[in-house]
């Protein structure tokens, strides 16, 4: 792709967020999404929440058929505060589940808007039953990107939600997802590691206008082989840490990354609260290969297994402020 039709595909995009209309949640589907239990609710239809309601039930959002389901909490809240989520069940969780050895089913059309989300979301495809056997078989393949990106999930609106990170990742975007996008909404809370992971062979993500002020051990942003994604006009509060660092994590688990984080604009931002002395607000090619499972994915002659190297290229890093 040249630099002047991935600006103008990155220019279109935002042009498409139109959602479908979806079925409304039944009174009988909203008195189970609203019990005090610790199993996810399975959510495949459009939920309205009294103003100021609480769930506090996990959400499970997977496979086609919870296509175009949402959660409006009109100013309600999911999870339990200060409660810890783990990986494998977030608060709010919207995954693919896999059919057979190659196909899998994804949800798309997903829209979560006015919510206080105590924990984590998570939006995975490929791998979300837990294994990464299946990534790493399609990561020896040529057609690796189509691949993953096919079979993750798809459209995701999140829109003025605030989630609070009790130290899981607050927002994790994994590998295949595309056309995600956050809005008008805060991270706040803690994280063990990132504020907002965007995995790889992840693409044309949006991340507009929020504030990230999560107490962070690493960078606020990763991106890591995740292409062609708009991070503008967002208000970082870095507690000292870094900011947006752009990579690709070769070998990570054996799994090839196709993908470089090339193509991405990251304009118009504030940081404020970078280190004093190396204050790092982007940076491109942040590895660069410098890690020990690199060699993890060798003897393939495409991605990280023929170059180590994060390939970063045609990024646009403009008109960020630091304060």
């Amino acid at each position: 792709m040249t630099a002047l039709l991935a600006a103008l595909w990155l220019t279109a995009a935002p042009d498409a967020w139109a959602l479908p209309a979806a079925r409304p949640c039944t009174a009988v589907e909203l008195i189970a999404l609203s019990a005090d239990a610790e199993t996810p609710y399975r959510l495949a239809c459009r939920a309205v929440l009294t103003p100021g309601q609480a769930v506090t039930r996990p959400l499970l959002i997977e496979g086609a058929e919870a296509s175009g389901a949402g959660l409006d909490c009109k100013g309600g809240s999911v999870g339990r505060p200060d409660a810890a989520v783990t990986t494998r069940q977030p608060t709010i969780a919207i995954w693919s589940r896999r059919l057979s050895a190659d196909h899998w089913s994804r949800p798309t059309d997903i829209r979560v808007e006015n919510c206080t989300i105590h924990g984590a979301v998570r939006v995975w495809g490929m791998g979300a039953d837990g294994s990464y056997d299946d990534l790493r078989a399609s990561s020896r393949t040529a057609d690796h990107v189509a691949t993953t990106q096919g079979s993750a999930p798809n459209h995701i609106e999140l829109e003025r939600v605030t989630i609070l990170g009790t130290g899981s990742i607050p927002l994790y975007v994994g590998p295949g997802v595309t056309r995600l996008s956050l809005t008008h909404s805060t991270l706040t809370g803690r994280s063990d590691a990132t504020a907002l992971y965007l995995d790889a062979e992840s693409a044309a993500n949006r991340i507009e206008n929020n504030a990230i002020a999560v107490v962070t051990k690493r960078e606020a942003v990763a991106v890591d082989g995740s292409a062609r994604n708009r991070i503008t006009g967002n208000r970082f509060t870095l507690g000292g840490r870094s900011g947006v660092f752009l990579y690709r994590n070769c070998g990570e688990r054996g799994v090839i990354r196709h993908q470089t984080p090339s193509y991405n604009q990251i304009t118009d931002n504030v940081f404020s609260g970078a280190a004093r002395l190396r204050p790092q607000l982007v940076v491109v090619g942040s590895r660069e290969g410098r890690r020990a499972y690199c060699s993890a994915d060798r003897g393939y002659p495409f991605g990280s297994s023929a170059d180590d190297g994060d390939g970063a290229t045609n990024n646009v890093v403009a008109r960020n402020l630091h304060q």
